[in-house]
């Protein structure tokens, strides 16, 4: 067993903005080696710069970019934490007014690019014997509601990827972690979801007192993973305290 050795070395995809930009600055904080991954190399640069992280643009959906990260990390000390941040929402249609491309892309972005990251690292995790997988999904993943199926059905999908997970590696000592957040305000998310428009994505926020930032989610997340390896932290769900559930949000 090699979980008691000082190593501390993690992946984390969707590094360039929201919660993936804040868990690499967090781990760095706490002394962790970090390879910050995606799709956006200058903004993974300027991240690097300020944080010492090791900065790699790749696409997590696509195999070539998975195969060419995988020897950059082993090229670079290995991991024994990944934590697949990369996803997002498009669209906000009901189902009888919705787009293939938008689902699709959900889809890949989620299910595909977590299961093709997680796949593509699971030997160097077995091997060291004492590795963490750390998905984030959303409360999306937990309950369903109107405007959301194509969302909720790749979170729900990546629940039941991670639940899986755990039941097929424990033999190895692997750690799996779900980190399901609720309403978070970030830089881009509701404004990526809603096509750009902005004033429909300040909507999304407007009224709520104190929605959970991406630094609140980092800090979750650093903890889950920064805890001794024995501890393992199934699923974590955090919302804000106005947020009691999916439909019931307090706006002032």
């Amino acid at each position: 067993m090699t979980e008691n050795l000082p190593f501390k070395h993690a992946v984390v995809t969707g590094a360039s903005t929201g919660i993936g930009e804040a868990t690499v600055r967090a781990l760095r904080a706490a002394g962790w080696h970090v390879v910050a991954v995606a799709r956006r190399a200058e903004r993974l640069e300027k991240l690097a710069a300020e944080t010492g992280a090791l900065a790699f643009a790749a696409d997590v959906s696509k195999d070539d970019d998975v195969a060419s990260l995988l020897a950059f990390v082993a090229g670079h000390g290995g991991l024994d934490t990944l934590i697949n941040v990369a996803g997002g929402a498009r669209g906000a249609d009901r189902i009888g007014e919705t787009h293939n491309d938008d689902w699709e892309w959900m889809f890949q972005a989620n299910v595909m690019g977590t299961m093709k990251m997680t796949r593509a690292f699971l030997p160097a995790l077995r091997e060291h014997r004492a590795g963490t997988v750390l998905n984030l999904t959303s409360t999306a993943g937990l309950s369903a509601y109107e405007g959301g199926a194509g969302y909720n059905a790749a979170k729900f999908a990546q629940h039941a990827l991670t639940n899986a997970l755990r039941l097929e590696e424990v033999e190895h000592n692997l750690r799996v972690i779900e980190v399901a957040p609720g309403l978070v305000q970030t830089e881009e998310f509701a404004l990526n979801r809603l096509g750009g428009d902005r004033a429909a994505a300040e909507k999304v926020y407007q009224g709520v007192a104190e929605p959970l930032t991406a630094g609140d989610v980092a800090d979750v997340v650093a903890y889950a993973v920064g805890l001794p390896h024995h501890i393992n932290l199934d699923q974590i769900v955090v919302r804000p305290v106005a947020q009691a559930a999916n439909h019931k949000l307090i706006r002032r």
